[in-house]
């Protein structure tokens, strides 16, 4: 079982965090492309290629659309341009405008809290017990796609326990993965080198998109740079 060992003012902090991974958000501007950007990756970015006429797939997992109450009532979500919808549904709509990818929701049969104090505990719960939750939607045609953007939240320092799930079903080998991600202070932590151990026949790219929760309303210009960079024109 994996150990996390967790101060206590970073749990009081998670709790205003709806389940993303708490901390400081204060410690970071995140105001242009180069800072949403995961550290990890600046150094080595361009020595990875992006397929950018290759077919693209943006499967992602959104609490909101996995809540037990409905998607505006959930704690996980933005107000974007008007429209309240979950955080990784709007970062992964902003990336379809960009490259023309196909959607694809990661579904599973639980439902997770949309309270978000309750929402912490129960992450956590899986976590511990290193759950694989049932994937309810699955992807028929993957063999047709060359690059896919995963996007998900971070939850205490790791993947959501579903993705461990998707990650399970689904072989990436000789495929891109871009990796994006909302957070409340904690960026990427490990979760792009998780990716990477349980993808290795993959290329991740290292230096995926990630944004603060509060910011996912403004994320379209930096999203836009960040694709840009990657070779979307």
């Amino acid at each position: 079982m994996r150990k996390r060992f967790l101060a206590v003012s970073f749990v009081m902090a998670l709790a205003l965090a709806a389940c993303t991974n708490g901390g400081n958000s204060t410690r970071e501007n995140i105001s242009n492309v180069s800072s949403n950007k995961d550290s990890a990756g600046k150094s080595n970015y361009l020595e990875q290629e992006v397929v950018t006429d290759g077919k693209v797939l943006i499967a992602y997992f959104a609490v909101a659309e996995n809540s037990d109450v409905d998607a505006i009532s959930s704690a996980s979500v933005s107000n974007v341009d008007g429209e309240t919808k979950g955080r990784m549904t709007a970062l992964a709509e902003m990336i379809q405008e960009k490259t023309g990818g196909d959607l694809f929701s990661i579904q599973t049969s639980v439902k997770y809290p949309g309270d978000g104090g309750k929402l912490i505990e129960y992450a956590q719960e899986e976590q511990d017990a290193d759950a694989r939750p049932e994937l309810t939607s699955h992807i028929e045609n993957l063999e047709d796609y060359d690059v896919v953007f995963i996007g998900f939240p971070t939850w205490w320092y790791d993947l959501p326990q579903i993705l461990y799930s998707f990650f399970d079903e689904y072989d990436f080998s000789g495929k891109t993965i871009i990796p994006f991600n909302s957070h409340n202070g904690s960026r990427f932590s490990g979760t792009i080198e998780t990716i990477q151990e349980l993808e290795p026949d993959a290329s991740v790219i290292t230096d995926g998109f990630t944004v603060n929760e509060r910011d996912v309303p403004d994320a379209k210009k930096d999203i836009d740079l960040w694709l840009e960079e990657l070779g979307y024109q």
